[in-house]
């Protein structure tokens, strides 16, 4: 009896020590102090941190994240103190976010970015190609050819007047892409320094004289959509739905979120992703405000599990190219994923790129 007793007690000693060793290897540790964190993010990046799944890998960190949204050219305009991060769409409002909280130098990390894009209804892309506006590479690929584009935006060019476009009723109007608020938004604001590029004859613009010659034409691209939107996402999820713009400025990582995420449908059949073959950098910059933010950053862009979560919405992680290539493989016939063909440039200066901003929806230069 004695000896039956002590194999029983060995067991549940044996399972109590089990038990312990496994939840020890899979939750966070109980005793560590959980830091909590509030940041202003761009609506791009809201999905990423809602995530439940990257909410329990931050979590496994110690960290309980909470964000509120914003566009990336307003950040610098909240109250900043009251905020431990801010992790706008580039480095260029990541400058002004540093000058407004009085944090100049902070140790800023660039953990993924992500290119713009224009996403086209399938019969919009033809139209532009077979009008040598842009080039398609595959059923749901290819480059915008900006130089030719912006020729017809300065022509005031309707789709009446492209070739091929009267066998689509939905082409009507003037020709333009669909882009956010440049003066509040990330995106918006990078069109325009894409676009001044190219209308300052490769140029990036540096000075007034850049800024008189580009002006007009930055004005056209802007003033004939009409109300411009905040961020990306509603333009994004109207598309989708199958309303909206036939053309869209949006993040790649708005895309190759959706295809990884297979949370598309016809539309998707529908969708042709134009990468424009002139573009700048999008790196997402993490500004830490508060002591308690400064090794978030650093986490974002080098945890594994968080470099993995990051692809699966989409973004490419920093150095992170060959990762990307691999995660997307199945949906290459959509994406770029070396961004073959494309020259990168580079941006103008906050104060120059906000000047042209405000000359293209018509309004004097701060």
């Amino acid at each position: 009896m004695r000896r039956i007793l002590g194999i029983v007690l060995g067991v549940l000693l044996l399972g109590g020590v089990l038990f312990i060793a496994f939840f020890q290897g899979h939750d966070p540790d109980p005793t560590a102090t959980k830091t909590v964190v509030n940041g202003v993010i761009g609506s791009e990046k809201s999905a990423f941190f809602h995530d439940p799944n990257v909410v329990k890998a931050l979590a496994a960190k110690n960290y309980e994240v909470k964000t509120e949204t914003s566009g990336s050219w307003a950040m610098d305009q909240l109250d900043l103190k009251k905020l431990d991060f801010a992790f706008p769409g580039s480095s260029e409002p990541a400058k002004e976010v540093e000058a407004a909280a009085g944090v100049k130098g902070a140790q800023e990390t660039k953990p993924f970015y992500s290119p713009l894009v224009v996403i086209a209804r399938s019969n919009a892309a033809k139209v532009l190609a077979d009008n040598g506006l842009a080039k398609t590479t595959g059923k749901n690929t290819g480059t915008l050819l900006m130089g030719p584009f912006l020729k017809a935006a300065a022509e005031d060019r309707t789709w009446q007047q492209l070739p091929g476009s009267s066998a689509h009723a939905e082409l009507t109007g003037t020709v333009f892409i669909k882009t956010t608020d440049p003066a509040t938004s990330n995106s918006g604001a990078l069109f325009l320094a894409a676009t001044s590029n190219v209308a300052n004859g490769n140029n990036v613009v540096s000075d007034d004289a850049g800024i008189a010659r580009t002006a007009p034409l930055m004005r056209k691209l802007i003033s004939v959509q009409g109300a411009l939107e905040p961020s990306t996402d509603d333009p994004f999820r109207a598309f989708i739905s199958g309303s909206g713009e036939p053309l869209i400025l949006v993040y790649e990582s708005q895309v190759a979120s959706l295809l990884l995420q297979k949370q598309g449908g016809g539309n998707v059949d529908d969708m042709v992703v134009l990468y424009p073959d002139t573009t700048v950098n999008t790196a997402h910059t993490f500004v830490p405000l508060s002591d308690k933010a400064k090794a978030l950053g650093t986490l974002l862009a080098t945890d594994p599990k968080l470099r993995e979560l990051a692809l699966r919405h989409g973004f490419r992680p920093q150095d992170g190219v060959p990762e990307f290539t691999t995660a997307t493989a199945p949906h290459a016939a959509y994406l770029n994923p070396g961004l073959t063909g494309i020259r990168q440039v580079g941006t103008p200066t906050v104060k120059i790129l906000m000047a042209l901003a405000a000359r293209a929806k018509g309004q004097e230069a701060p």
